[in-house]
């Protein structure tokens, strides 16, 4: 059967030829697009780790209202 792998999932041969075309095509901006990434993930990490610490303190709503 020519396109025995559409009704079921994926192999392996695939999933190579399907990374290799994105890499083609995106290749040029994945180094930035991944620094980008982590960047993000460690402002998260930093900015739950601070809210963590302020919200620990007396378990008070200090937010003024507008």
């Amino acid at each position: 059967m020519l396109f025995g792998f559409i009704p079921g999932a994926p192999g392996w041969i695939e999933i190579a030829i399907f990374g290799v075309i994105i890499l083609l095509v995106f290749g040029n901006r994945l180094p930035g697009a991944m620094k980008s990434l982590g960047r993000s993930v460690v402002e998260f990490k930093k900015g739950a780790s601070d809210a963590d610490s302020e919200g620990s303190d007396d378990g008070r709503d200090d937010r003024k209202d507008s």
